[in-house]
């Protein structure tokens, strides 16, 4: 019988000790323990390689990851408590020394553990926020035309007409979005394409556009004399332009406040049936075998096996249910993704807004107030499926008369921002 007890409270002894010994534990040691700790990174990652516009569409889809909590969880050393006393000869000594005990490594573990929370948050906070920049609206405004054009009836109404632009999208800002965290980090510039020699800030908008945009800096930076020189492949894989993400947080923010920030945007649902034709009505070894048989696989009864092996042939009104669905078979991209998530437009004041619809237009304006040589125009040619037509208004109509007038309403609403922000008129009578 005396065997038994004395058994019994060895065990509750063990027990309890073992309870202490947790208690005092931190998550982040333990952790630490099973994979070797690392180093901080302040710095800002390197850009991603930009795949717009090709068949090999690269890290296109958005992944939110929880890196930063699980690079917390791998830092900091383990303190290991008091050596606790391992036996005692009566049972009122062992049951009041074991209460002594986890009385003082409560008392003490409570202390140790509200010190390491406080260090685990201040870890957190720097590791899932590595770029801060409080200030980031730009020091310019619309540049300034010179003493020479003021009296250039052309110049003067392109200019109000940007002063036009930029105040129905600060006022759209200021009415729909909050701005009390003025913060850019580097996921907010990772679109934004820089030149340094004529200082200039440009967000890529794919079906904007953006490939012979991107043959312009390429000039204006010298990397070629001219833009009809430069091949699709060399534009989009050539590394050549710099993205403002690549550069620390000194760069950015001297470059945010200095240079003039522009962006092209285009009617949403032209924009929407253009990336559709490029990429679900020509072949594509990318998009269809990604994008086309989850699409498939989900929106289209007694798909054929050829079908969902291939992805192709997917029809405008599978490709709306995908971007309606909340639960999506596949992530977005950025093809028919909104501009206001793109380039962040009420979180950075750009300080040039043009529109695909007076491309030629806005774009030479915008080269005379930069300063770029004279020579140097806006491409017009058409660099990929170049006997297609372009995606008009007419052919989006076509496009959208084949979706329900539910589904038109809420491929609008999905829109509303860029269409209220960028003043683009509804494209359905019936829409509300």
């Amino acid at each position: 019988m005396r065997l038994t007890c004395m058994f019994s409270f060895i065990l509750l002894f063990g027990a309890a000790g073992l309870v202490v010994f947790i208690h005092l534990q931190d998550p982040e040691e333990i952790v630490h323990q099973q994979t070797p700790g690392i180093k901080y990174n302040m710095g800002f990652q390197q850009p991603k390689k930009d795949c717009i516009s090709s068949n090999n569409q690269h890290g296109r889809l958005r992944k939110n990851t929880s890196d930063g909590v699980a690079t917390v969880k791998r830092s900091g050393s383990l303190h290991l408590s008091e050596n606790v006393p391992t036996k005692l000869h009566s049972t009122d000594r062992r049951q009041s020394s074991v209460m002594s005990v986890m009385k003082e490594h409560q008392q003490k573990g409570e202390e140790i553990n509200s010190m390491r929370l406080h260090k685990r948050r201040r870890r957190f906070v720097i590791k899932k926020s590595p770029i801060l920049i409080s200030m980031n609206s730009s020091a310019l405004s619309l540049p300034t035309l010179k003493s020479e054009d003021r009296n250039n009836n052309k110049w003067k109404s392109l200019y109000q007409i940007q002063r036009e632009r930029k105040r129905i999208m600060r006022e759209t800002c200021s009415k729909y979005k909050s701005n009390n965290r003025r913060i850019i980090t580097p996921y907010h510039v990772s679109r934004i394409f820089v030149e340094d020699k004529y200082r200039v800030l440009y967000c890529e908008v794919p079906k904007a556009g953006c490939s012979n945009w991107k043959r312009v800096l390429m000039v204006l930076n010298g990397l070629a004399s001219s833009t009809k020189d430069i091949q699709h492949n060399t534009v989009h894989y050539g590394n050549y332009l710099k993205k403002l993400d690549g550069f620390d947080r000194k760069g950015i923010y001297h470059r945010l406040n200095t240079y003039t920030k522009m962006l092209f945007i285009r009617e949403p649902f032209e924009k929407l049936v253009s990336a559709f034709r490029d990429k679900f009505e020509h072949p594509n070894n990318y998009y269809h075998p990604v994008f086309g048989k989850a699409i498939i696989s989900r929106y289209r009864a007694n798909a054929t096996k050829e079908a969902l092996r291939t992805g192709s042939g997917v029809k405008f009104k599978e490709f709306i249910q995908y971007l309606l669905d909340v639960h999506r078979p596949v992530g977005m991209d950025i093809h028919w993704d909104h501009v206001n998530r793109l380039c962040s437009p009420c979180l950075i004041d750009y300080d040039f807004v043009g529109k695909f619809e007076s491309m030629e237009e806005d774009a030479n304006f915008f080269l005379h107030l930069i300063g770029a040589p004279q020579n140097l125009t806006f491409p017009k040619f058409k660099d990929r499926h170049s006997n297609d037509e372009r995606t008009t208004t007419k052919i989006t109509q076509q496009y959208f008369a084949q979706l329900s007038p539910s589904q038109r309403q809420r491929s609008y609403d999905f829109y509303y921002m860029d269409y209220l922000m960028f003043n683009y008129s509804k494209p359905f009578e019936d829409l509300y």
